[in-house]
């Protein structure tokens, strides 16, 4: 079976795994040029899932998890390339063919960092072969035992379910139809905006959703969440340097979800009497576990977008579900229809923050604008590259709010355009600065968050 047939066979698949990164798979798989690809993500979030959904698409599929003993111990015994490609066939038993195509996949590769050299000589001398490896924390273990193969291997990020993705785990096949209308009319938005609203509520862990969908009671997920942060916490202290610092991680684990969305200092964080170097240090690891974003300020308005690390940054959590449960905000959502109207609005923009990450900015890191000016209160939520453009993107309360930090912006800027990011519905505004700057402010709903580029683009044209 060829990999071009990747759609027609995750048709047959159950509508919670028809995930957007089996498209970055299937044009992985054609490149002419073809690396092994290694996709990172935090525990749970889908990836070896996804892998198997994959592997339907080829003649042989040999799969490794190095949690494994008897796995890791094929990867350790520092065997000649031909020899190991050998051996993984035999371990399996399973002769390699001559005419098809064999999917090799190494799960929690980060357990035997040879294993990552390892990954060079795949792409140097067995290219016929289709390798994938997942993991996390790479970057601080290959560091470590300088192994990262550089210019050897692809990389993909991959994280929690997105909106749409949500739809389709949920079945709402009509709803993504209208989500996909460009813009979608009026008479959907409400029902949009309701999905949203849930989905915020929910998150996107796997797990969650599959829950969610087959009970429709939010309480049962609770498990779920608490299992998933002690999970995260068994894991990342292991990849600490030492006990002490082992502590400090899990202390800025327990804290993070409830900074989550708001400007942070190393020093203190989460009334903690650690200094900003020890913290600074956890809050890092955390972010190369992919379980926190740290995203710092810039005061460009125009390429390059140069972040300024010494301004205080904002922190993002990896999964908002995750967040509701940990601050206790569950029960508020049944009683409130706007996401800014509970916790000082930031859940609105932190929801924006995990779209944006998985669609717009997947490889990059997010920014947000602040006026260079000392003692300045002027902050636009995101800005976001568009060809040779820096384009604000606000996140507002409500249907309304003002644009006071947007104009600052705008009046510096080198182009006319701008975003809001709001509750209301799709449209299209000329708009004039107080000090007489016009622009044009283009208005989408939350939920159009992960549609930012579709959208940027036909906006500018």
């Amino acid at each position: 079976m060829c990999p071009g047939s990747l759609i027609t066979n995750s048709i047959q698949m159950e509508n919670l795994f028809q995930r957007n990164i089996l498209h970055e798979l299937d044009k992985w798989s054609k490149k002419r040029d073809r690396k092994p690809l290694i996709i990172k993500g935090a525990r749970q979030v889908g990836k070896t899932t996804a892998i198997n959904i994959f592997s339907e698409n080829f003649d042989e599929y040999l799969y490794f998890n190095l949690d494994l003993k008897e796995d890791r111990e094929l990867f350790e015994q520092d065997l000649s390339i031909s020899d190991l490609i050998t051996a993984l066939f035999l371990y399996r038993n399973k002769s390699k063919p001559d005419r098809g195509k064999t999917l090799v996949f190494i799960d929690e590769i980060q357990n035997v960092p040879e294993a990552l050299s390892q990954l060079r000589y795949f792409y140097e001398t067995a290219s016929d072969l289709y390798v994938i490896a997942s993991g996390s924390l790479l970057e601080t273990i290959s560091s470590r035992k300088k192994t990262y193969p550089v210019g050897r291997v692809e990389i993909l990020n991959m994280f929690p379910l997105t909106f749409s993705e949500y739809l389709k785990a949920m079945g709402l096949n009509k709803v993504l139809e209208f989500y996909d209308l460009v813009p979608p009319p009026k008479l959907a938005h409400s029902i949009l905006l309701k999905h949203f609203h849930r989905y915020t509520l929910l998150g996107g862990m796997p797990e969650v959703i599959e829950k969610y969908r087959k009970t429709e009671d939010i309480l049962i997920a609770n498990s779920i969440y608490s299992n998933l942060l002690e999970t995260y916490k068994e894991d990342v202290k292991k990849y600490a340097r030492n006990n002490n610092m082992a502590e400090i991680i899990r202390y800025a684990l327990d804290t993070a979800p409830l900074e989550a969305g708001t400007r942070i200092k190393f020093h203190g964080f989460g009334n903690s009497d650690c200094g900003s170097r020890n913290m600074g240090e956890a809050l890092r690891t955390l972010e190369k576990a992919m379980l926190v974003d740290i995203v710092y300020p810039t005061t460009e308005v125009k390429p390059p977008m140069k972040p300024d690390s010494k301004k205080s940054p904002k922190l993002f959590f990896l999964d908002t579900g995750l967040v509701n449960y940990s601050v206790g905000l569950q029960d508020h959502f049944f009683k409130m229809d706007d996401l800014h109207s509970f916790y000082q609005g930031i859940l609105a923009e932190h929801i924006v923050e995990q779209e944006l990450k998985a669609t717009y900015c997947k490889n990059r890191k997010l920014n947000f604008w602040v006026r260079a000016k000392k003692q300045s209160t002027a902050e636009v939520d995101f800005v976001v590259p568009y060809k040779n453009l820096v384009i604000p993107v606000e996140v507002k309360s409500g249907k309304s709010g003002t644009l006071k930090s947007l104009h600052q912006f705008v009046n510096r800027a080198n182009h006319p355009y701008a975003i809001r990011l709001y509750a209301g519905y799709f449209s299209i505004e000329k708009h004039i600065t107080p000090s007489g700057t016009e622009y044009c402010l283009l208005n989408l709903p939350y939920y159009l968050a992960g549609k930012l580029k579709t959208f940027m683009e036909s906006f500018i044209k």
